[in-house]
């Protein structure tokens, strides 16, 4: 199932939203060098998230692999900015794609909740968050993280907190089948995180793949803050706010593909 829009109207331009796309294409057009080396594995290894290097705990001159003749070294001078970095940082064309499908589907509304400068603060706490828990998940790792996902996470938990009965249209594949149907966004959001939890326990993150943790962490995170980020003043007047007397109550449906 893959989200490809919501029911869910807003208010104020999301501008801010629309800046943190802009962002991550830019770093993946200007630093990233659109994917191409050796622009993309000097990205990764220099402003990626090391855990192992970033604590110290990791011994200098240890190196790993992280693409066919590349290694990143770890070196003992870790640079501190990279928990913020590395949220900017993708591991490719469907890394990036992706993570910036999620954020401009759920990112308007959650922004439409708090205001601009509020919900910077939050998404930029959220990735910080994320790159923590991952930390905490394998502390002595020498493996870098990249991607906004941790981030985005947070968006979509504040999105289920703020607004769970509110339909998020999916992209549905049944072999060579291919529908659409409409979910209440906790069962679509709720589905996701289960997902991410239970990927998290059987994964082995000395191997490296996908930051399971950071997702959980960043999903977590932001369904706790935006009970302190949300302003009422701009919820007051959202319809299908999860408190409001609009919200919608209709079950799950098909819709026509």
């Amino acid at each position: 199932m893959f989200p490809i829009r919501d029911d869910n109207p807003h208010f104020l331009t999301p501008i801010v939203t629309y800046g943190l796309i802009a962002a991550n294409v830019l770093a993946w057009a200007v630093l990233q060098g659109f994917g191409t080396e050796p622009s993309l594995s000097r990205s990764v290894c220099q402003l990626g998230l090391t855990p192992g290097e970033l604590l110290q705990l990791a011994s200098p001159g240890a190196q790993v692999p992280i693409a066919e003749g590349v290694v990143c070294i770890v070196t003992d001078m870790p640079s501190w900015f990279t928990p913020l970095t590395s949220m900017f940082m993708h591991g490719g064309w469907m890394h990036l794609i992706g993570n910036m499908w999620f954020l401009w589907i759920f990112g308007n509304n959650v922004e439409d909740s708090m205001g601009h400068a509020r919900f910077l603060a939050f998404y930029l706490l959220c990735g910080l968050t994320a790159g923590a828990v991952q930390t905490f998940a394998d502390p002595a790792s020498i493996i870098p993280m990249v991607g906004a996902s941790g981030a985005i996470g947070g968006v979509m938990g504040a999105y289920v907190v703020l607004y769970p009965r509110v339909h998020v249209h999916m992209l549905v594949f049944l072999g060579f089948f291919v529908t659409t149907i409409a979910v209440p966004a906790v069962f679509m959001l709720g589905y996701w995180f289960v997902l991410q939890l239970i990927s998290g326990w059987l994964s082995n993150t000395a191997e490296g793949g996908v930051a399971f943790w950071a997702h959980v962490g960043g999903f977590i995170a932001g369904a706790l803050l935006v009970l302190l980020f949300r302003n009422p003043r701009l919820l007051a007047r959202h319809p299908y706010y999860a408190l409001g007397p609009g919200s919608p109550t209709r079950s799950w449906h098909r819709t026509r593909g």
